[in-house]
């Protein structure tokens, strides 16, 4: 689990679906199950008391954001006003930026007809990424010949490489994809990050044609 302290009342953290599992939870069943999603919120608050410090008595104010590969959740605690009452010290340029984040991750996921917005269209790409513990890997992996309508990003987080791979359905057929995928995984594990993660999270690298720039610079 990441965790991120934003200040001091506020905190967020990015937990994966798969680190949901490997703490013995289902994934559908934290949606379904009060009780369950509970008692995954508090193991995880938890934590966070334990790695930052950061006590949660008292009204708390939460948001939760499903991502594709995992949840994102901010905590904010309230803080009592002259009266008593709980007050939440937000700060309205952070709580815009989380709201166009939100719409920015809508727009990514479902394209609306212009004409009629209860219709979704399936989305005409496959993204996929995988993180290097080398970038000496990184390096062999762009030796390989790979298509040039493959878009690439490469980012660094928490001493690994991530490289952001997206196969247009324009282009590539499902069995290229696989094909292209395994051969990536030849050299890189693949993760469970988001690249709206990685964009907020870690530092761009490469912004586009990864194998290129690396085979410019380094072969």
């Amino acid at each position: 689990m990441e965790i991120e302290r934003i200040n001091e009342n506020t905190v967020k953290f990015f937990i994966s679906y798969v680190d949901v599992e490997e703490r013995g939870f289902d994934r559908e069943e934290i949606w379904y199950n009060r009780e369950k999603s509970e008692e995954l919120f508090w193991e995880m608050m938890d934590e966070v008391h334990q790695e930052e410090d950061f006590t949660f008595d008292g009204p708390l104010w939460i948001q939760v954001q499903a991502l594709d590969k995992g949840l994102e959740v901010v905590v904010t605690k309230a803080q009592l006003s002259k009266d008593g009452n709980p007050r939440f010290d937000i700060i309205a340029d952070e709580k815009a930026q989380t709201e166009d984040r939100i719409g920015e991750l809508l727009d990514h996921h479902f394209h609306f007809n212009n004409d009629d917005q209860t219709e979704v269209e399936e989305e005409d790409y496959v993204s996929f990424i995988a993180y290097f513990h080398d970038f000496e890997d990184v390096i062999n992996l762009a030796k390989r010949p790979w298509p040039k309508e493959m878009e690439t990003k490469l980012f660094s987080y928490d001493n690994k490489y991530y490289l952001y791979v997206e196969f247009s359905y324009d282009f590539f057929t499902e069995t290229e994809i696989d094909n292209n995928i395994s051969l990536i995984l030849e050299y890189g594990i693949e993760s469970e990050r988001t690249i709206e993660f990685l964009q907020e999270y870690g530092k761009e690298v490469i912004s586009t044609d990864v194998f290129t720039t690396i085979n410019h610079y380094f072969l």
